[in-house]
């Protein structure tokens, strides 16, 4: 595999610096660091998360009012709407109210094909839910919509929504099939009884295969061959066209997801090699953030680990990178990172046997192979991007996936942020390692001196993920309230801000990707707090088509840096896209039945007007 990975450098393309490609408890584990060749060098020396010079903010009014914090001013919210999307959203948002429709949505989307046909169903969508919540069916027709956002302030994230709409059975099959090596034979969680939970963890449970039931928010993708990810590539690569031609003005973002890209087998391995191995950091560590030489012998001793003394010397000046005597976790994940024969060491204790088992095993031929092309599609994406001038958002993932998902944004930040942030990891707060994850990888790029880029999110997967956890037995990795939640993503946010004003101006760039209020005013007010003004766009917000208008429109108009997720594809083709959209609507009704209220209000206000008739790019002029 090293020696595979060192011909494809040669080629100018993605390379890994390993000691050797293993697995470990019978999985993909030593994936090492990410070597990249040196990254085409841009022309644009801007520090900043994103140019738009180009959008020109002319709202109706010749002043605009100073942004409302309680996100209450209707006409403020929905500036930029006709009355006709007006009482559209009115219809969507009360269709999305009753539980019959939302329960059975795709029951009744698929009668309602079949009695109404194709081009009756089609219109009808397009004038209610397709309408209001996905821009178009291609970069053409999508362009009015993103257009008109744009003059009030609102950028755009392109996605290309369309989604295979298999059956549960299928599902599960697919994943067990791409989530294991060809000679493995998974269990299920009951038959796996006499194995550690922590190592279940990154084991594929078939109870668990559709990867969709109870996640409303995030598209999700299955493996089906190399041929597919290959599609799922020229897909993303028409996004980035999308984003740097007349679509955006060369303003937006894309959104990728690595499960999209190869086999999530080697993301499950990975993962389970990056948390074995941290794991291990914290048996040296204890509580603290570091330890010495001293503590890394008595450590080694007490946990049963055989090396020579030599071996051990040799083994604590490779991990201390800083050369200061002390190693702490980015010290330690170097031991992934440097091209030596260390893979011998790579060892920890077995709880059961009390024998010493190496971390590595190795990957097969087939395998190597197709984690190259998983790489290189990576590679490419990335290469596309900035010869583009489009920067990248990695989605998150479930947990078993997500350690390894950073690992490799990381790895793509390290070569392609620095000049300016064009790759941008995601960082979900109701996880209880959050703060610990954004707090590691903003000192690592502090460290190496590269752009950091990320998305704040909340998390799309809890039902998911605390059923799962229960089941297996592992710890959940989710925050036990909504609270402690919030309070999670305010302190990354902080943390965020801080090092901000610690740092060269534009070396860290964030969006605020929330539909919540609480934290979008949180937001602004630390900004204000911190010097960290509208126009220095370092912080920017994100909503998805279609919701929290009353946030992302006012934002914009105040000249905040805001972006819109904008959905687009045939009608037929978006309808699980839509199922979503229709599903996390009845989750949030609370937040709906206040946007319901502003869009009955601004109703209103134009009635009384005589406002029926508002064009909003007229009334922009």
């Amino acid at each position: 595999m090293a020696a595979l990975l060192r011909t494809a450098l040669y080629r100018n393309v993605l390379t890994v610096r390993i000691p050797e490609t293993k697995y470990v408890h019978g999985h993909f584990s030593q994936f090492g660091r990410t070597k990249f060749t040196s990254a085409q060098s841009l022309n644009d020396e801007s520090v900043t998360v994103d140019d738009d010079s180009a959008v020109k903010h002319v709202p109706a009014d010749s002043q605009l009012p100073a942004l409302d914090l309680s996100f209450n001013s209707s006409k403020e919210a929905y500036r930029s709407k006709s009355t006709a999307e007006i009482a559209r959203a009115l219809f969507v948002f009360n269709m999305c109210s009753i539980p019959f429709l939302v329960n059975h949505n795709k029951t009744v989307l698929k009668w309602s094909r079949r009695l109404l046909g194709k081009r009756l169903f089609c219109q009808i969508m397009k004038a209610s839910f397709y309408g209001q919540f996905v821009a178009g069916e291609d970069q053409v027709a999508i362009r009015p919509l993103v257009n008109n956002n744009r003059k009030y302030g609102v950028k755009s994230i392109l996605d290309y929504s369309v989604e295979e709409d298999i059956s549960s059975k299928d599902a599960k099959e697919a994943e067990m099939k791409s989530c294991v090596p060809p000679d493995f034979e998974p269990l299920r969680a009951e038959e796996a009884s006499d194995t550690s939970p922590d190592v279940q963890r990154f084991v594929p449970h078939e109870e668990f295969g559709d990867r969709r039931e109870g996640v409303f928010s995030a598209r999700t993708y299955f493996y089906e061959d190399e041929t597919k990810c290959d599609e799922n590539l020229k897909t993303f690569k028409e996004c980035i066209d999308a984003v740097a031609g007349a679509v955006t003005d060369g303003t937006g973002f894309i959104a990728i997801k690595m499960t999209a890209l190869g086999r999530p087998q080697f993301l499950l391995q990975l993962s389970d090699v990056i948390t074995s191995w941290r794991n291990f950091f914290e048996k040296f560590a204890g509580d603290k953030t570091k330890f010495s030489e001293e503590d890394f012998k008595t450590t080694l001793k007490d946990i049963g680990v055989q090396v020579t003394r030599d071996d051990r010397k040799r083994w604590f000046a490779l991990l201390d990178v800083t050369c200061d005597g002390e190693i702490d976790l980015l010290d330690w994940d170097n031991l992934l990172d440097i091209n030596t024969q260390m893979g011998k060491h790579l060892v920890i204790p077995n709880v059961k046997t009390g024998e010493i088992q190496p971390l590595v095993v190795s990957l097969q031929k087939e395998e190597e192979e197709q984690l190259n092309q998983m790489l290189l599609r990576l590679n490419e994406i990335a290469q596309y991007a900035i010869k583009k001038d489009v920067r990248v958002m990695v989605d998150a993932e479930q947990t078993y996936f997500q350690p390894a998902i950073s690992r490799l944004t990381i790895e793509m930040m390290r070569k392609f942020n620095k000049e300016k942030a064009v790759i941008f990891n995601t960082y979900q707060c109701y996880l209880k390692k959050a703060y610990a994850s954004v707090k590691l990888d903003l000192d690592l790029s502090k460290r190496e001196d590269f752009y950091f880029g990320a998305k704040i999110v909340r998390g799309a997967y809890m039902e998911q993920e605390r059923e799962r956890a229960v089941t297996i037995g592992y710890e959940d990795p989710i925050q036990p309230t909504f609270g402690a939640t919030s309070l999670s993503y305010h302190s990354v946010m902080e943390e965020i801000m801080n090092q901000i004003n610690q740092r060269s101006r534009g070396k860290i760039a964030v969006m605020v990707a929330s539909h919540n209020e609480d934290t979008v005013k949180f937001t602004v007010e630390k900004m204000k707090e911190n010097n960290i003004g509208p126009h220095d766009r370092l912080i920017c917000f994100g909503q998805l088509l279609g919701m929290c208008d009353h946030i992302s429109f006012p934002l914009g108009q105040a000249e905040y840096s805001v972006y819109k997720y904008v959905p687009y594809g045939p009608v037929e083709e978006v309808l699980p896209y839509l199922s979503r959209r229709a599903m996390e609507n009845r989750g949030v009704l609370k937040k709906v039945k206040k946007e319901k209220r502003l869009l009955w209000k601004e109703l209103l206000r134009r009635v009384k007007n005589g406002e029926l008739r508002y064009n909003p790019t007229k009334a922009s002029a």
